[in-house]
């Protein structure tokens, strides 16, 4: 925004003053963006190199949407959006899937490892959204270290985690319906036989329920707040029942006598998948927006959430592999068929209705963050601005909102859980690991006062860290070069990280809060993040590399040229401002000497 020769603050209003979806001058007529084509190399050079500043993200940015957000929600707020975005389909589909074909009793592993890489991914996360307290989440945090161009390529996998996390969970809920009322999950699906196989099972119920979730997500943030906290406190109850009843049926023998029958391989690849069960606590970061007080209420939410959380999915899973040997356990509604099993049959009813009960506060936070998200990434004009209004009677992003809602929808309709977890958890792996690489940019690296020695030093330090990581997880993945290879890639990523701490002076501190044991924890994240995606199956990164082709081909052709004009304009009015301020005080020392 900018101030205007009488002192008001002008806004940069969604629409930019025009009825076209991007109202920017490349886009004013066929000729104008015939001559934006031609300068694709200068525009995009400018746009990698490009970085936004803490001020411009919280001021600027932030003022294109028109009306504010309101600051209503407190740490005990984030706590448990935190506990509702992240307990849901992971561990009540999920957990059976993986401990029969993948990890056996040792899925409490996964879920470990799962946590541990988690939890550090928060810690960056978390540092980010106390100094950058805005909607915009991982997407404001990469233009701020990393630039526009990486933003943009994360900010499309953002937005596809949220979609196809939002259609997974949608779809369970589906599947968790069906045990509550005696049926078979596709009895309430439609077969549509002229589709390929894994796209066949249309889900009309998940579309009505992501629907539903997005006019209440409309409605107010903080009244969505109040929904999942008491849901939540169902949840926990429920979790609390399903640990005491089912440690009454539990046998040893089920958790010990095979407790890994995959090997570490198996472990691992579950754990990839398993990712899955902790993504939503990156939905909580984009309410730092609308927190009270960022400082305090960020981390006490972020870190409490995840740690309560990885203990539940850990304790459930034990649970899970002592009441049935993992070849027997169910895929599709693990929890009610133990019960049913060990004749409880009554006790399905109350695990479904659990059930339902977490997916829906799944869903809930996932609808309020992803609608944030969008809003930001519209802010900067890389989709249509009109997406960054923010509605003044409700407080909420209106538009961003239902446009998420109804692609989630789609995805739901059509696609099977098992494309849409290994997809989701490629994206998200690849997002937490751009978040790690920014952090350790943003302590390191402050353009114009890093000294080129230093800078070069870092960015060796940095490459090997991410260098030895990639070939760890290439080993892991193909199978190859045995415990030799993992000595020699372990030592690589141990002396770049230990390079860094001793050789390269930190350029910034963070002001209030502030990850401990940079660059370890960093780095680690890095590694663990990176090594996980080796464990991914190869049609899903196919799937990947498809989106990422798709996500280039429309920046190239409109994201960059948006966001450069806007950029531009952004710059001409700050210019004009100074200008403006300039006269100002110009004529009021003029007036002072008469």
């Amino acid at each position: 925004m900018a101030a205007s020769a009488g002192g008001e603050v002008r806004r940069r209003g969604c629409g930019g003053g025009g009825a076209s979806l991007f109202p920017e001058e490349s886009f004013r007529s066929w000729s104008a963006y015939g001559r934006a084509l031609l300068e694709t190399g200068p525009r995009l050079r400018d746009r990698v190199t490009a970085r936004s500043l803490d001020s411009a993200e919280l001021h600027e940015v932030r003022g294109r949407s028109g009306a504010d957000m309101k600051r209503t929600l407190t740490w005990w707020d984030l706590i448990w959006f935190g506990i509702g975005a992240v307990i849901g389909a992971g561990i009540f589909v999920l957990t059976g899937q993986e401990a029969k074909e993948a990890a056996g009793p040792a899925v409490v592993v996964s879920y470990a490892v799962s946590g541990v890489s988690a939890m550090l991914s928060v810690f960056c996360y978390t540092e980010f959204a106390v100094e950058i307290p805005v909607a915009g989440g991982s997407f404001a945090y990469l233009r701020v270290e990393l630039g526009d161009f990486m933003a943009f390529i994360a900010a499309g996998n953002i937005l596809l985690e949220y979609c196809i996390g939002g259609a997974a969970v949608a779809r369970s809920w589906t599947s968790y319906f069906a045990t509550l009322l005696n049926h078979h999950p596709n009895e309430f699906r439609i077969h549509a036989a002229s589709l390929s196989e894994d796209y066949s099972r249309l889900d009309p119920i998940a579309v009505v329920v992501v629907t539903l979730i997005c006019i209440f997500a409309v409605l107010s943030t903080k009244g969505s707040s109040r929904f999942n906290y008491v849901l939540s406190i169902v949840h926990l109850a429920v979790i609390v029942f399903i640990v005491a009843a089912g440690l009454t049926r539990a046998k040893a023998a089920n958790l010990t006598a095979d407790f890994a029958p995959f090997g570490a391989r198996g472990i691992f690849a579950a754990s990839a998948v398993l990712f899955f069960a902790y993504i939503g606590f990156d939905a909580v970061s984009t309410m730092a927006e609308e927190t009270r007080n960022p400082a305090k209420d960020i981390p006490i939410g972020l870190v409490g959430a995840m740690t309560l959380t990885t203990a539940v999915y850990c304790v459930l899973a034990v649970v899970l592999c002592l009441m049935q040997p993992y070849a027997e356990i169910d895929p599709d509604a693990p929890f009610s068929v133990a019960f049913s099993a060990a004749g409880m049959d009554w006790a399905k009813y109350i695990v479904a209705f659990g059930a339902l009960k977490g997916m829906t506060t799944v869903l809930l936070v996932s609808a309020v963050g992803q609608a944030r998200y969008l809003t930001h990434i519209a802010r900067t004009h890389m989709v249509p601005p009109c997406l960054a209004q923010v509605h003044p009677r409700f407080g909420t992003p209106v538009n961003a909102t239902v446009a998420m809602a109804a692609a989630t929808a789609v995805i739901a309709l059509f696609t099977d859980l098992g494309i849409l977890s290994n997809l989701l958890s490629i994206s998200t792996l690849f997002i937490f690991m751009l978040v790690a690489v920014a952090l350790l940019v943003r302590r390191y690296y402050v353009a114009g006062e890093t000294s080129v020695p230093d800078r070069n030093k870092f960015a060796a330090c940095l490459a090997v860290i991410i260098a030895s990581s990639m070939a760890t997880s290439v080993c892991w993945g193909l199978e190859t070069g045995g415990w030799a290879a993992y000595v020699a890639t372990a030592t690589m990523w141990l002396a770049a990280t230990l390079c860094l701490q001793l050789g390269v002076p930190k350029a910034r501190a963070p002001k209030t809060w502030g990850v401990p044991l940079v660059p370890w924890l960093p780095a680690a994240s890095i590694f663990i993040n990176i090594f996980l995606l080796g464990s991914i199956d190869a049609a899903s990164f196919v799937r990947f590399w498809v989106w990422t082709a798709a996500l280039l081909a429309y920046y190239f052709l409109v994201g960059l040229h948006a966001s450069y004009d806007t950029a531009k304009a952004l710059a001409a009015e700050a210019e004009v401002a100074r200008v403006e301020e300039g006269a100002r005080k110009a004529v009021i020392g003029g007036g002072g000497g008469n």
